[in-house]
């Protein structure tokens, strides 16, 4: 195996981390998840589980990329031969959320042409639904390739892949250095200007005005944590990838710090920019800003599309501004979500860049097409709950507890702090040991139980056995099978020519 990839520079490996962790859902899901548990209860839950379980997973898988020099199947294989499966666990959930996820990016470049004539006109749930994404009545109506989103998913792919095929630094690097600031001042522009316009007060209020009576709800909590590990990218493989890139001589903590609040502000930013808007097409409309406010695709592509239709002949500017936030903030994720798993390949068959890159791409663009039928819409809502629930979330406990519990996590502090401007101690050993599991643990049971009890928002149970459970199989299964196969390069699990921990 040859000499690993580095960054650039510290401001390049910020922008590719921050790229990664800012994605959709920070622009779409949080807003919506911060208003509907308690507003400002719901920032001081998130704050503390920020603490207590985003920056510490933050901090242990930049120590272990970064220490074992590795993609996660490899960083796992190092710190004991027997936990390989789950670095592939981890890949394989990249894979599933690469190959819907690239469809949404593909909604959003549609949207970006749609905003300069306002193409949704009066009724923007029946275009989105009908017009354009042609839903059939079911997950198993498949109703052919939808042409009109092949186009934008050809780009979002094409984009992906030579960004990862030129490389880290001259690949991914650069691509994140321009995409994230600008995806910064787009959203500002969008956030000063929402906060001007008449009724934004009563959006912002519905956003961050507190309900002590919610303190105490365990389910305020659980959202907390569900969004913080969902915000960072944690706990599926992407961020041990980017840090085994690092320099030697990384300020492995700081970088963890700087891309957890980071991401956060961004968080805070898109849903002042989000709710100001609807507060002003709520007063435009006479009606409660809760009776505006949808939740996931529905706020981005039919809620927020009859927004911007209030905003006059500011509208197509501020449409086209909003979706391009989309576009940037999911092309940056994206091709880190690929990179993870394209880096996995790499080091287990000893494949070259290039020919990884095209092997696994190819596969992948071939495998989203799926979700450019008339069922996409169904099947992604069903792969993405699925995947985000269990295989993120347990995968994420398995890691917490095997590492924090059957390996020396001592030395992974030891290995970050001389290192480090900012020192980790016993808190950090703590909340990898203690709370994150915890947390982790109840977050992940009782979504299990809720749908062995009721089904996932009333789909057939075939529907949810095949494109759920059956997924979820796939994951654990794939990820012993893989672990499974022969190292093309034995060496490669040898660091500097000792074995390493067993």
């Amino acid at each position: 195996m040859g000499q690993r990839e580095q960054w650039g520079s510290r401001f390049g490996f910020i922008m590719a981390a921050v790229g990664s962790a800012v994605g959709l859902g920070n622009i779409w899901r949080f807003p919506y998840m911060a208003a509907d548990n308690g507003g400002g209860i719901f920032f001081l839950c998130y704050l503390f589980a920020l603490l207590t379980a985003g920056i510490p997973i933050m901090i242990l898988e930049f120590g272990i990329g970064h220490k074992y020099r590795g993609g996660a199947p490899l960083t796992f294989a190092r710190i004991n031969r027997k936990w390989e499966w789950l670095g592939w666990w981890q890949i394989l959930v990249c894979f599933f959320i690469a190959v819907y996820y690239v469809v949404v990016i593909a909604w959003a470049i549609s949207f970006t042409g749609f905003s300069i004539t306002q193409a949704w006109g009066d009724a923007p749930k029946d275009f989105f639904f009908g017009n354009y994404l042609q839903l059939t009545g079911g997950p198993f109506e498949l109703g052919g390739i939808n042409t009109q989103i092949l186009l934008p998913l050809a780009l979002a792919w094409v984009i992906a892949f030579i960004s990862i095929y030129t490389g880290v630094k001259s690949g991914i690097e650069r691509v994140a250095k321009v995409l994230i600031p600008i995806l910064f001042f787009m959203v500002v522009i969008i956030a000063i200007r929402g906060v001007t316009l008449p009724g934004a007060a009563a959006g912002l209020n519905f956003l961050f005005e507190p309900d002590f009576s919610r303190l105490t709800d365990f389910k305020v909590w659980t959202a907390a944590y569900g969004q913080i590990f969902f915000d960072l990218s944690i706990a599926f493989a992407i961020m041990i990838t980017y840090s085994s890139y690092l320099p030697k001589n990384s300020d492995v903590v700081g970088n963890a710090f700087t891309t957890c609040l980071t991401n956060c502000s961004f968080s805070l930013l898109a849903g002042m920019a989000v709710f100001s808007i609807l507060g002003h097409m709520a007063l435009t409309q006479g009606v409660p800003v809760s009776e505006v406010a949808g939740a996931g695709v529905g706020l981005a592509f039919i809620t927020f599309p009859a927004a911007i239709s209030t905003l006059g002949s500011a509208a197509p500017i501020f449409g086209v501004l909003f979706f391009l936030a989309l576009t940037f903030a999911g092309i940056t994720s994206l091709i880190s979500i690929n990179e993870a798993a394209i880096s996995a390949i790499m080091d287990k068959f000893d494949l070259g860049r290039k020919k990884a890159t095209v092997l696994y791409t190819g596969t992948a663009a071939v495998c989203s097409l799926l979700f450019a039928t008339g069922a996409g819409l169904y099947i992604l809502d069903i792969v993405d709950h699925f995947v985000n629930n269990f295989g993120i979330v347990f995968g994420g406990l398995l890691e917490v507890l095997l590492i924090g519990w059957m390996f020396n996590l001592k030395s992974i502090k030891d290995h970050v702090n001389p290192i480090s401007d900012f020192k980790i101690g016993n808190w950090w050993i703590f909340s990898i040991k203690i709370v994150t599991p915890l947390v982790a643990g109840y977050t992940g049971i009782m979504t299990l139980i809720a749908d062995l009890q009721k089904p996932y928002e009333g789909y057939p149970q075939d529907a949810l056995f095949w494109l759920g459970w059956f997924l979820m199989i796939v994951i654990m299964v794939g990820g012993f099978l893989m672990a499974s196969v022969k190292w093309r390069d034995e060496q490669s699990l040898v660091k500097g020519g000792v074995t390493l921990d067993r």
